[in-house]
């Protein structure tokens, strides 16, 4: 079984400009890459995670969740970045089993518990029996309750970074609208190590649009610390807008564009 987490950014399947707005024609047209790359390799397995997009990163920013959750006017913008959240997740699951893609979706504030920020605790065990019984778990990006502060937000890389090290994929596939980590000339950097972060760091940006999770520079962050625990895991960042990239990716590693982050 070839392990493979597969996640749609948020600015990739929603217009991170326009509140609550998904992109219906995206989605269909990476569901249906999914479904062929499954085709073509029934050995292959995937965990698939969407992140929040203007659904959830919209209600998290109007309501500061990501900082911490203290009153009650707080715990009540808790449960409306939850329920934006899950409109959002509705959205993906129904538009990937239309597409003959068996998605079970789990929902991260249903089991996850974080001590200021950093998961200690999610529930990997129906993951795995999904897994082992050919169905593909999807995950996004959601609150959770904080030992800190009180509530957060986690993200999608967040939890892939967790559950990594309990189900050990071969690849991680990060889509989003660039084309890769991009230098201060707009031009793809090809490969990232731990060696090589401290000169690209500087490069790196947030978000152009609402995001609370930190954009590309959060997620290259995360990506080279987890290589560096786990040094055969190959990570890749691409993007989602050109047809056929998702299903190249899965079904041939040595030809996926973008920017390539493995260990030294």
């Amino acid at each position: 079984m070839s392990l493979v987490f597969v996640k749609l950014g948020g600015s990739l399947i929603t217009d991170k400009r326009r509140e609550a707005a998904a992109q219906p024609d995206i989605l269909q047209r990476l569901a249906g890459e999914l479904r062929q790359a499954l085709d073509a390799a029934p050995d292959l397995r995937i965990v698939l995670g969407h992140g929040s997009g203007s659904f959830g990163h919209w209600e998290a920013e109007r309501h500061g969740t990501r900082a911490g959750v203290a009153t009650p006017e707080a715990w009540e913008g808790f449960a409306q970045v939850s329920a934006a959240a899950a409109r959002l997740n509705r959205i993906v699951v129904d538009t990937f089993l239309e597409a003959g893609v068996p998605v079970l979706s789990f929902q991260p504030s249903a089991s996850a518990l974080v001590d200021n920020g950093e998961i200690v605790a999610l529930a990997a065990d129906p993951l795995r029996r999904a897994l082992d019984v050919g169905l593909a778990p999807l995950v996004f990006g959601d609150v959770a309750f904080d030992r800190v502060r009180g509530g957060t937000i986690l993200s999608t890389e967040d939890i892939f970074v967790h559950l990594a090290t309990i189900l050990q994929p071969e690849r991680i596939l990060l889509l989003g609208n660039a084309p890769g980590v991009l230098d201060n000339w707009r031009r793809v950097i090809p490969s990232i190590t731990p060696a090589t972060y401290p000169q690209i760091a500087p490069f790196l940006r947030g978000s152009c649009c609402t995001d609370v999770t930190g954009g590309m520079a959060d997620k290259v962050e995360q990506m080279v610390a987890l290589v560096q625990r786990m040094p055969a895991l190959r990570v890749w960042i691409l993007t989602g807008q050109e047809p056929g990239n998702l299903k190249r990716a899965l079904l041939d590693p040595g030809g996926t564009p973008g920017t390539y982050i493995h260990g030294d």
